[in-house]
């Protein structure tokens, strides 16, 4: 008996100190100045072990080139359980680390490298000089350029590999059917808005089957998953990115006339529909004339750590102590890399804090005209199908759409489509928010002009947004910038980006105005000469992901990670504006 008494009172005093950790711990939801609400797509078993791996390699390594990215791509020699062992038995450190020998025999032993997943794989519609390549090019170097241009889609072409296929769950990429373009460099994955600029450049190139392999992909992940995701990796499952699959096909299909195409994507790009446009996606907002009106938003499913950056992201909200609001943190996150637009001060409250990113509280200008565009595009293909009613379903969407920017985002004194800021203190009538003006974002983004990239059909209006981008401050020595902020991060000043150069210059172009097609040419010539004097003058050989636009000839910089190459998106719009402008013989590519 004499035992039992220290025992008991050695419980109490546990009990009271747990139950005062409890207190500390739990942290009341009105205890926290930001919670975060919303949907969680739980990650896989594998992908919670390679962060535990990312965060040692880390720690073993140190900062100096670490890619946090390169950890959550290794795939497994045996089966987790085993791995998770081994893993566990290593010798560690009071911090984790463990000795660099060791963790590299460890590494070895049992994992693979991204690149074992994927095999090379020649496109089967790939030839040297297609006939009728870029007939508008005059000029002979450009031409032999553009051509080593459409040769990098036979470098970038991959199959997933048949280890993947039979025991998929030892690796992080997903089992795509169809052979891919991959971006290059550290993406070695199928990336969504990524693909339709690379399906142009593939359409310049005369590749049309290609192009209709990686649609086949994208429609397989909307039907196991009910949407494209981010990329096709399992870290990727609780988000998208811009949604262009309706554009993919509407381009293919004006190329090659495959109803059969059309009628395997018609299902899916309705159901991508939907996700865009029900449940955490929708925001209702009342304008001021009293009308209600639906737009969409960003809003990843996760409030955890990206595990692609799962350090990085750690670090990132180190200084912020409650955990509630640490979610809130990470799901703004998720939800600027759902955007695309990872990261950009277009998203932030301070822009020197990426802890203030807001991305969920936007409604951004450039998502809700991907989906006015997906909206036509849906009702054109489905009258071309045959189905009336879903036809007109989503003309009358897209109308309503229309609607909804002009009274939300349009703003007629600036010449300018903005970005609107949801106020949480707004007086809201059963989640409806009330419009009002000052909430507009009427900071300086490319973003600000993509709508002119379907909305070529009023005249007088393009007209006045050609000449707000003339007088925004946006349009470089090489380009159109990304914004006018220079915050390092990589959605910023002085970065330019080849969508944007794209959808810009598209919408001029088929505006129908003469100035504004001339604007159009200005802009894609200084964008082509930039590519093509870092492709040949900075001894790589090389097509880069972005371009510093401030001068011409220099690749971009900035963000969480250095510089990439190879590069799916720049490769398909240099083709793509090369087939629109073609290239005088005696224009000099070379920087003036």
């Amino acid at each position: 008996m004499g035992n039992v008494k220290p025992m008991k009172l050695v419980n109490f005093t546990l009990f009271l100190f747990l139950t005062a950790a409890m207190d500390v711990s739990a942290e009341p939801a009105h205890s926290c100045k930001l919670s975060d609400h919303g949907p969680v797509v739980p990650t896989t078993p594998l992908v919670i072990f390679l962060e535990r791996i990312q965060e040692t390699a880390l720690k073993t390594f140190g900062p100096m080139k670490f890619d946090p990215k390169l950890y959550v791509d290794l795939s497994l020699k045996f089966d987790l359980p085993i791995v998770k062992q081994a893993f566990n038995d290593l010798a560690k450190t009071a911090n984790g680390s463990v000795l660099p020998s060791d963790f590299n025999d460890f590494l070895n032993k049992y994992m693979n490298g991204a690149e074992k997943d994927l095999e090379y794989v020649k496109p089967i519609d790939f030839i040297a000089e297609p006939e009728g390549f870029l007939p508008k090019v005059a000029h002979q170097g450009v031409k032999n350029w553009a051509l080593e241009v459409h040769s990098l889609w036979k470098n970038l072409s991959r199959k997933v590999s048949d280890k993947v296929l039979k025991h998929s769950e030892l690796h992080t990429l997903l089992p795509l059917k169809h052979p891919v373009i991959i971006p290059g460099s550290r993406f070695q994955e199928v990336y969504y808005w990524d693909s339709y600029w690379v399906i142009r450049g593939l359409l310049t190139s005369k590749m049309y089957e290609t192009a209709k392999g990686i649609i086949f992909n994208l429609i397989d992940l909307i039907e196991t998953y009910g949407y494209v995701l981010n990329g096709a990796r399992a870290y990727y499952t609780n988000r998208s990115q811009p949604p262009l699959l309706s554009s993919m096909v509407i381009e293919v299909y004006k190329q090659t006339h495959d109803m059969d195409l059309v009628k395997k994507a018609l299902p899916a790009l309705i159901k991508e529909h939907k996700f865009w446009n029900s449940g955490i996606h929708v925001v209702a907002i009342e304008d001021a004339q009293g009308t209600i009106h639906n737009l969409s938003r960003y809003y990843a499913m996760w409030n955890k750590p990206r595990p692609e950056s799962f350090t990085i992201d750690t670090e990132t909200a180190i200084k912020i102590l409650k955990n509630c609001e640490k979610e809130k943190v990470y799901r703004e996150i998720a939800s600027a890399a759902e955007s695309g637009w990872d990261f950009s001060t277009r998203w932030m409250k301070d822009t020197s804090d990426l802890t203030t990113l807001s991305t969920t509280m936007i409604l951004p200008v450039d998502l809700n005209t991907f989906i006015y565009k997906m909206e036509l595009d849906i009702s054109f293909l489905a009258k071309v199908s045959g189905k009336t009613s879903d036809s007109l379903q989503f003309k009358e969407a897209s109308k309503a759409r229309k609607k909804a920017m002009d009274a939300v985002f349009w703003n007629k004194e600036k010449g300018q489509w903005f970005d609107y800021w949801l106020d949480p203190d707004s007086n809201r009538k059963e989640d409806v928010y009330t419009w009002d003006a000052k909430y507009q974002n009427q900071d300086i983004f490319a973003s600000n002009f993509i709508p002119l990239w379907v909305r070529f059909q009023d005249k007088t209006l393009v007209k006045k947004v050609a000449q707000s981008l003339q007088s925004s401050g946006l349009i470089r020595a090489a380009g159109v910038a990304t914004s006018l902020t220079n915050s390092s991060q990589q959605w910023d000043f002085p970065n330019g980006w080849a969508p944007l150069q794209h959808m810009i210059v598209e919408g001029l172009v088929l505006s129908g105005s003469e100035e504004a097609k001339l604007l159009a040419k200005d802009i894609a010539i200084k964008w082509i000469r930039t590519n093509y004097v870092v492709y040949k003058n900075k001894n790589v050989n090389a097509m880069h992901e972005k371009y510093d636009v401030t001068k011409c000839g220099e690749f971009g910089g900035g963000g969480e990670y250095v510089p990439q190459t190879g590069f799916g998106w720049s490769n398909g719009v240099v083709l793509a504006f090369l087939e629109e402008f073609g290239w005088a013989q005696d224009l000099d590519p070379q920087c003036q």
